[in-house]
């Protein structure tokens, strides 16, 4: 575990476009340029020797840091015995950017300040970039103000203002900061075939992080209308799927990371990269809470233009795709990097693209649904789409799949799967009658009515009393959490009632909730999931018992750290983030959950 910092460690820097994690100590692990899925520049989250970008004091310090300002632009300040510095990190955003317009034309630019706030501080930067994942070490070398790299596919140019010392691919510097006085450096990426990139001046650093803020502010001003007791959860988790929006296509990554495993030393290490179709119903409710219209009609553009192809071929749905609408994730490992914690594999791509998820049919439907119903009507490919969709489900609810959680097993007949195949009937009678769809209503309503059948009394245990994980299981499934949230049961209705309450006993780990009974294909185990507890603190606030979900929600939300970010899951032993960092879906439990508890208070208290 040597050299390894805690997930919990890492902040998120965004630009829409590609993300970096940034240390509380003050070193960039990880950043991918031009995009999410491109191969990193800076992997010491995945290996000691792959890369990093540090800026901290010479002596030991104490640390503290925020966001600044409703930002994801980072402020962490060092407390040295001789005084205090001030490091300000962000992605660049291009110059005089608003509201929904921030991302596009991304400069691919790292920022970074260093101010002095008291006494004479020493301060050591250390630049080792390792492109292609590390497998490439380039050549630095000074060439006036700036200090640039030379070797494999891309350029990097860093605005430097101190001397440094070269040794081949590390370059390394000395400084001292006085209080008032500030260093900046600005990092910007360019392909090979062109000309070099020219990054912000040093002196102009200061005044580029100030655009920054002002377009993240000029965007919070545009989607500040939510105003429940969850209001500053609600907006931190906003800017977090915010920042995971690939802004050219409308696309939202799992997370920006790949590889951090479900369990340290573990087999069960993902690359999430990518955008999830599977998410995309309930990450557009989440979107709606935090009033993020723009980037719910972008997102919607994206799934269509990525989807649509469905309707001209026998391919099945596909489940995920690259945040330019790619098809084929192909997924291979890196055999070179350790892993984090020494978990390997090191994959990139994600095999999970060419299975059969039939739950995915719902979920679009449903994200289809919210947008005709809260935004506006679709144009003619739409309409087929939706079409097209239902009966995909009509005709296919019968099958065997994978299974949302993308269980490397023999297909079964998923609950969840069913579920959603009747929430894609359900939605597709309801946008047929709003849109006065061409569609045949009629075989939908019987075979909405036969999944609900089939549900009821195949996915129903004696034994355990609740729903479990596939038909005729014993085993539990917290995808069945999603009864109520997609209307199929109410959360107070007696068998779901039950269900909440053997999964509260039996399917969580110090109470919180894992995902899964069955086994996968995969060995060792994992970490309760972050989004299934939120999913438990939904359904608990929906059937009424107010209490039990407020504290699980504040007890969820108090594993985040001190950024107010979530993994993917949380190992209950220790307290400790693991998984990918951070994770879209955890955040957008959050919101779902918050909002939840917000509703319920008010059926309790109609004048809150």
């Amino acid at each position: 575990m040597t050299n390894f910092e805690p997930i919990a460690s890492y902040g998120l820097l965004a630009d829409c476009n590609s993300a970096a994690l940034v240390s509380s100590s003050g070193s960039i692990d990880w950043l991918c340029f031009p995009r999410y899925d491109s191969p990193s520049v800076f992997s010491k989250l995945l290996d000691p020797e792959a890369g990093h970008w540090s800026i901290h004091p010479v002596a030991s310090s104490t640390t503290d840091r925020r966001y600044e300002d409703e930002t994801l632009t980072i402020v962490t300040e060092f407390t040295t015995p001789a005084g205090a510095i001030r490091l300000v990190d962000a992605l660049a955003f291009a110059p005089d950017q608003r509201g929904h317009e921030i991302g596009l034309d991304a400069p691919h630019e790292v920022l970074r300040l260093i101010e002095g706030i008291s006494g004479d501080v020493d301060v050591a930067m250390t630049f080792s970039p390792r492109p292609e994942y590390g497998l490439s070490s380039p050549f630095i070398e000074r060439d006036g103000p700036v200090v640039r790299t030379r070797g494999g596919p891309s350029r990097l140019v860093m605005s430097c203002p101190v001397d440094v010392e070269i040794n081949g691919s590390d370059a390394a510097a000395r400084f001292s900061v006085r209080q008032g006085e500030s260093v900046g450096f600005a990092l910007r990426w360019g392909p090979l075939s062109s000309p070099p990139p020219q990054p912000t001046p040093s002196h102009d650093v200061a005044n580029r992080l100030e655009d920054c803020k002002t377009a993240w502010h000029s965007w919070e001003a545009d989607h500040d209308i939510y105003s429940g007791p969850s209001r500053d959860l609600i907006k931190l988790s906003s800017r977090v799927l915010k920042g995971l929006t690939f802004r050219p296509t409308g696309a939202i990554v799992a997370a920006p990371t790949t590889s951090l495993p479900e369990t340290v030393g573990g087999e069960r290490n993902w690359d999430y990269r990518y955008a999830w179709i599977r998410d995309s119903s309930l990450t557009l409710e989440a979107l709606w809470v935090g009033t993020c219209s723009d980037e719910v009609d972008n997102f919607v553009r994206w799934m269509v233009a990525s989807a649509g192809g469905h309707t001209h071929t026998d391919r099945p749905l596909q489940i995920m795709y690259g945040v330019g609408g790619e098809m084929d994730l192909s997924e291979r490992e890196l055999p070179h990097l350790r892993g984090w914690r020494n978990s390997k594999p090191v994959r990139v791509g994600n095999g999970a693209w060419q299975q059969t998820q039939l739950d995915i049919y719902g979920e679009v439907l449903n994200a289809l649904w919210m947008y005709v119903e809260r935004l506006r009507e679709p144009e003619e490919l739409v309409r087929h789409f939706i079409v097209d969709l239902a009966d995909s489900a009509a005709r296919s609810w019968t099958e065997r799949d994978a299974g949302m959680w993308e269980m490397r097993a023999e297909p079964r007949h998923h609950v969840s799967s069913k579920l959603l195949c009747w929430s894609a009937l359900d939605r597709g009678l309801r946008l047929a009658e709003r849109l006065d769809l061409d569609a045949p209503v009629q075989n939908w309503e019987e075979q909405r009515e036969a999944v609900r059948t089939a549900i009821l009394e195949r996915g129903w245990s004696e034994r355990r009393q609740a729903f479990t994980g596939y038909f005729g299981s014993d085993e539990l499934d917290a995808s069945v959490l999603l009864m109520p949230l997609v209307d199929f049961l109410p959360a107070d209705d007696p068998r779901m009632l039950s269900t909440i309450s053997t999964i509260r006993q039996d399917l969580t780990d110090d109470g919180l909730v894992l995902r899964y009974e069955a086994h996968d294909g995969l060995e060792g185990e994992e970490g309760s999931f972050v989004i299934c507890t939120f999913w438990l603190v939904s359904c608990l606030a929906r059937a009424g018992m107010l209490s039990e979900a407020e504290t699980l929600f504040g007890r969820v939300v108090g594993y985040s750290n001190d950024l107010g970010l979530l993994a993917e899951e949380i190992d209950a032993s220790s307290g400790e983030l693991l998984g990918n960092f951070p994770q879209a879906f955890s955040h957008v439990g959050l919101i779902n959950a918050a909002y939840d508890i917000d509703k319920a208070r008010k059926r309790v208290d109609p004048g809150r």
